[in-house]
């Protein structure tokens, strides 16, 4: 009997083993800390693993390099990058292209894969059931030039160059420059390292001045820096503004996890989600290392039009040169109305185009543009992206009474459900997390230190970035928000509600349903929240301390500064006894509003209704 069940146990693995095959990198001929072009190895191994369902390619611990001459190569167009002007071609360069891929893993074993030149580190196409786990991602140059600050007067600097960032002095001029690269353009962010803070800076008066080598990554520059804000200390991180490339790429794929990766560096935009379904972040690090301060070129995490369920949880986001997290759709414009039920649309912004927005059997909501409030909605019978600008779609019902030329439509199918928890955001810039999105949404146990402007950002606009839609259900709880938004003068809200609609009409709100439940907020001003045209907003149980950090920015602002808001509910939250807590109210009546508090709140309104 033993022998008997031993057998069976032995023929189970092996079938185990038989539906799982594993795939070693080293069989392909590729050794770990070889240093070789490890990019046509790696392309025969995910070749091997196509109509293998339960995969796992694997690389043994060490690290490998990859360069763009024998990379792979397609043709995306992806949301939020660069313009036609910017950028004419889209034709990127791929490290790890998994194209039409099932059911594989693909582990690192704690392997670092370091990147040459400019190109995407990795991209998953029309995947599924994929899962990378266990990897570090970093660039032998990072596009992001970084130096510190040892010494600044009004006629000159001294500085010491990262390592990393190669330079040359020519003429007297300072010049960066990587693996098949220069930087002819320049955008500045100063990052504190001791304050973990990043405000926007200039190159100009370095740009200016004349520089001389002192030693080994060590600079001086003559010139007017009087006016500039340098301090001693600070580091001055220096890039190109256009973004050619993304970081990593998820496209039109479904059931997708990322588990234990480290990006150490990104090119461009940084892991884009666009048309994906179901995604889950785990245990991922978007932070530099090797004594950078910059992890980001632009975004940490970008999704567009994505659906199904996004889960970010226990990620780290440090030293991003913009938004670690940014969740949207896209809004078209109509442009010509060819039949009651035939459409002509464009992308609006330039930096989005080129893609399939919407498809057969898609719904779509009508947005009328000045005010962002939905007018009706249809199913897709046919659509045609006719150029890269111009999409056709047939409607299966006449546009309503109200939608015309000059207003947009969305994709409410391909919008997503998002949670993001036990995360923290630091040191960047911009805001900690965008979210546009009419799908539920939880925001919870998470940290938002010294984010530069709104830690969490609700907006959509329909005339800049065309980012939709308008949320429905968002839980915000047990946060911390501390000293956030110093980059805002007067305007320094932890939490922002702003759509961008050009009139806010009686009965028309654009976002409903927001809590915001149980967290702390650690202000240096009073400021907190920020609401525009929301329909039942509830502030509820929350601690509000007076932070010892001071910030940068001028006092004044209100605690809660309302515009067009009903069904606003201030209950049981405990704020500091030494700051008085105010609130300003535009476009309301005092019935929008319902205050149980133990601290008085006296409220100001503004242009009654």
């Amino acid at each position: 009997m033993k022998r008997a069940i031993i057998t069976l146990a032995s023929f189970g693995l092996a079938l185990l083993s038989q539906a799982q095959p594993v795939i070693t990198i080293t069989d392909f001929g590729l050794a770990p800390n070889s240093f070789v072009d490890a990019t046509e190895p790696v392309q025969r191994a995910i070749a091997a693993c196509k109509g293998k369902a339960g995969a796992r390619l694997v690389f043994p611990q060490g690290r490998y390099d990859f360069w763009p001459s024998k990379a792979e190569r397609r043709e995306y167009f992806i949301s939020n990058t660069s313009s036609e002007e910017e950028c004419p071609s889209k034709v990127k360069s791929v490290g790890l292209l998994l194209e039409g891929l099932k059911g594989l893993t693909v582990d690192g074993n704690g392997s670092r894969f370091v990147f040459h030149g400019k190109m995407i580190t990795w991209a998953l196409d029309r995947c599924e059931d994929v899962r990378l786990e266990n990897i570090s991602v970093d660039f032998e140059r990072p596009s992001m030039s970084e130096l510190q600050l040892v010494e600044v007067s009004g006629d000159h600097v001294i500085a010491a160059v990262h390592p990393d960032s190669k330079y040359a002095v020519v003429d007297g001029q300072l010049r960066w420059y990587g693996e098949g690269w220069g930087v002819e353009r320049y955008f500045a962010i100063m990052e504190d390292t001791v304050e973990g803070t990043a405000v926007y800076s200039s190159w100009e008066p370095l740009l200016r001045g004349k520089t001389t080598e002192l030693g080994l990554n060590r600079l001086r520059v003559d010139g007017d820096f009087g006016n500039a804000g340098y301090k001693a200390g600070q580091v001055l991180t220096i890039r190109d503004p256009y973004r050619d490339h993304v970081g990593a790429f998820i496209n039109r794929s479904k059931n997708i996890q990322l588990h234990n990766l480290n990006m150490r560096y990104m090119h461009g935009l940084g892991i884009v989600s666009q048309f994906s379904e179901n995604l889950s972040f785990r245990q991922l690090s978007i932070s530099p290392w090797r004594g950078r301060t910059v992890a980001a070129f632009a975004d940490g995490m970008h999704f567009s039009g994505c659906k199904g369920a996004i889960a970010i949880d226990s990620c780290r986001f440090k030293g991003l040169h913009d938004d670690p997290v940014n969740v949207h759709g896209t809004y078209l414009r109509i442009t010509a109305v060819d039949s009651p039920t035939r459409l002509r649309l464009r992308f609006m912004h330039g930096q989005t185009y080129g893609f399939p927005a919407f498809q057969r059997q898609d719904t779509v909501a009508f947005i009328h543009a000045r005010s962002l409030r939905t007018v009706g909605t249809a199913l897709v019978k046919g659509a045609e992206l006719v150029s890269e600008r111009e999409m056709l779609v047939e409607l299966s019902r006449p546009l309503p009474e109200g939608i015309g030329v000059g207003d947009c439509m969305e994709n409410l199918t391909w919008t997503p459900s998002l949670t993001v928890r036990n995360s923290r955001f630091e040191q960047t810039n911009t805001r900690g997390l965008l979210v546009t999105t009419p799908r539920k949404v939880l925001v919870e146990n998470n940290t938002f230190y010294r984010t530069g402007m709104y830690a969490i950002l609700i907006a959509g606009d329909a005339g800049s970035w065309f980012e939709s839609g308008a949320v429905s259900d968002v839980l915000i709880r047990n946060n911390l928000f501390d000293g956030c938004a110093y980059n805002i003068r007067s305007n320094s809200y932890a939490i922002s509600v702003e759509p961008e609609s050009h009139e806010v009409l009686p009965q028309h709100w654009v976002h409903r349903n927001i809590r915001v439940e149980g967290n702390t907020f650690k202000t240096y001003e009073a400021a907190i929240l920020r609401a525009r045209s929301v329909a039942r907003l509830v502030f509820s149980g929350n601690t509000v301390e007076k932070s010892p950090w001071n910030g940068s920015s001028v006092g004044g602002a209100p605690a809660f500064r309302l515009e067009g808001c009903t069904g606003v509910s201030l209950r049981n939250n405990c704020y500091p006894p030494e700051a008085p807590i105010y609130m300003e109210c535009t476009g309301m009546e005092s019935n929008d509003i319902s205050i149980d508090e133990t601290s008085p709140i006296s409220n100001k309104f503004n242009n009654r209704k």
